[in-house]
């Protein structure tokens, strides 16, 4: 008997903060999202130590009376929901109601607030315990500073990584927010440093350019979609733009910033043949939805979702935004390029390799930011490090940040080829490389991915002597499995012996003289998929028979030949890339030209 008894509020305040409060950036998010909640226009942020000293956020929001001033700092106050049912249709980023308490359990809180009709509230909390309560000024709207986070738990600061690496973890919140809402202006400051800002004019594409650079934001397309259930919007960047991870996949639901692995994937879905291996885009989606069709209530952060319907979802957000990418495909341009720096908040790449001038009583000190020169390179645009900070568009800038457009396929007069490898053609306004191979894989790809599709020609080639395949006990049972699968792309399989298996004949546009290779490698890739998808299955095998049939490099071509070559890509549908995403032509303008031998200036 005994043994069993309540925890006080505080303590279960500070466990609590173990899951909602993890690091500086958590608390930024719930103080962010509260002044979200509170409609504010205008929310600033100030750090001291990447957080770790202070965190200050000033909103011009609802604000709060006395009363629902120190009601915010009990566990499970809230004013978002009142009942049950209200979980199934949240429309505001919080509704736990535990992030003040546990913030407050964890440091010491000066809170300001007033609604703007009743006098203002001024409170002071120190681990959890309100030390102090008095009148305030009438502004309306909120102020909260918190201090020495986590001061009455060192062990949690055991835990803190680097500034630069909590400052980085911050600035990327902010980031987000502000994509997700571009009306309301945020400034976030580090010490004497402004990091962003933003002027809250409701333009999305002027955040784009505030966080990634105006150069960025030029190559950003909008796009819209909708069905029965979702409608989708944002904005997705050119081919030509690519990040080496999916951390510029930006996802909002319901103006909440989420991580959602399969719509991630159906946005990298959608940019399928038109991007290099392990390169990805950087993308805007905002997911609008009956909450009904969501889940918020998944994980303390609200980071994690679940979404009802999702295979509609995924086929809506893949087919906008590949419709949309095909419209504006074009041949990358070379352009000189300048590396320069302005304030590592516009530009995460160059983030832990030059990290700002601060000094920390918390964790240790970190090397000054280093000085960049300017850099002049003349390579296809693929990332650039150009940051700019809101303040600086020019009005002729922010008008002309739509200016990418569809091109057609230029008109060429064949000049030659270098290297048995690349072909070149001139026109009007400068001249082409077309990379042979690139070229005839994407003619090929489209020509397989057509006949793939129409597995139930009757034109079969029969083999004089039948191909053989030997596969284990259990993967000749997997075989089996999916032997309708593998006639749906043309493999007929007959079983010939328990685990053997032998092809008679196939269709007759198999790659001639690959044909045991290109069905080897089909049964392995249902071999190593566990839920063969038949698309994906068509898709890889067009991509694979297109590059066994396409030209090599060193293959040296006729002028007749070069001309045909090109004739048959300029009919296909998207000839800017091939199936594995490498650029087929590059354009290098008069200009550029011109530049390159200092004949303009």
């Amino acid at each position: 008997m005994g043994q069993i008894r309540l925890m006080d509020e505080p303590l279960s305040n500070k466990i609590a903060a173990g899951e909602v409060v993890e690091r500086p950036a958590s608390v930024v998010k719930e103080l962010v999202e509260n002044a979200i909640d509170a409609g504010s226009t205008s929310i600033d942020v100030f750090l001291e130590e990447a957080g770790l000293q202070t965190i200050h956020v000033t909103d011009n929001g609802s604000g709060m009376d006395e009363e629902d001033a120190v009601l915010s700092f009990s566990r499970h106050a809230t004013s978002k929901i009142s009942n049950e049912h209200d979980l199934f249709r949240i429309r505001t980023l919080g509704f736990r109601g535990e992030a003040l308490a546990s913030i407050a359990s964890v440091s010491k809180v000066s809170l300001w607030t007033s609604d703007g009709v009743t006098s203002g509230t001024h409170i002071e909390i120190e681990g959890g315990y309100i030390k102090k309560q008095t009148a305030g000024a009438l502004r309306k709207g909120t102020d909260i500073k918190i201090s020495q986070l986590f001061y009455n738990t060192p062990a949690r600061l055991k835990y803190m990584k680097t500034i630069q690496t909590e400052l980085g973890h911050i600035i990327d919140l902010l980031n987000r927010l502000a994509l997700c809402y571009p009306s309301v202006a945020f400034k976030l400051t580090h010490g004497e440093q402004t990091l962003l800002q933003t002027n809250g004019r409701g333009d999305l594409q002027q955040v784009i350019a505030a966080i990634y650079g105006i150069s960025i934001a030029k190559k950003m397309i909008a796009f819209e979609g909708e069905s029965a259930d979702y409608k989708i919007y944002g904005y997705a960047s050119l081919p030509e733009i690519t990040r080496a991870s999916k951390n510029y996949l930006t996802l909002f639901v319901n103006g909440r910033w989420v991580k959602h692995y399969t719509v991630q994937q159906s946005i990298v879905n959608a940019y399928h043949t038109f991007l290099p291996i392990d390169r990805y885009p950087l993308v805007i989606l905002q997911i609008e939805g009956d909450p009904f069709l969501t889940d918020v209530n998944v994980h303390p952060s609200k980071q994690q979702i679940r979404l009802s319907k999702e295979k509609e979802l995924m086929q809506l957000v893949e087919e906008t935004i590949r419709k949309t990418i095909r419209s504006i495909m074009r041949a990358p341009e070379i352009v000189e390029k300048t590396k320069k720096v302005s304030t590592p908040s516009e530009q995460m790449d160059l983030w832990k390799s030059t990290p700002p001038p601060v000094k920390s009583s918390y964790v240790k000190e970190v090397p000054s930011l280093p000085t960049f020169n300017k850099e002049v390179d003349f390579n296809v645009v693929k990332e650039t490090h150009e940051t700019h900070a809101m303040p600086n568009l020019e009005d002729e800038d922010i008008e002309s940040l739509n200016t990418a457009s569809n091109e057609p396929f230029p008109e060429l007069d064949i000049v030659g080829q270098i290297h048995g490898t690349y072909i070149i053609g001139q026109s009007a306004d400068g001249f082409y490389l077309i990379d042979q191979h690139a070229a005839q894989e994407r003619i090929k790809y489209e020509f397989f991915r057509e006949k793939v599709g129409d597995v139930h020609s009757e034109e079969r080639q029969s083999l004089l002597i039948p191909l053989s395949f030997h596969y284990s006990a259990d993967e000749a049972l997997k075989v089996k499995e999916h032997q309708l699968v593998l006639e749906e792309i043309g493999i007929f399989l007959e079983e010939f012996g328990p685990t053997t298996f032998i092809v008679r004949e196939h269709p007759v546009w198999f790659p001639k003289g690959f044909e045991e290779e290109v069905v080897k490698e089909l049964i392995e890739q249902v071999l190593n998929d566990r839920r063969p998808d038949i698309k994906k299955l068509r898709e890889e095998a067009a991509i694979m028979m297109s590059c066994k049939r396409s030209i090599k490099a060193n293959h040296f071509l006729t002028k007749e030949d070069m001309s045909m070559l090109i004739k048959d890509l300029k009919n296909t549908e998207h000839p800017f890339t091939c199936p594995h995403g490498r650029p087929v032509i590059i354009h290098f303008t008069t200009y550029e030209v011109e530049k390159m031998f200092k004949r303009v200036m």
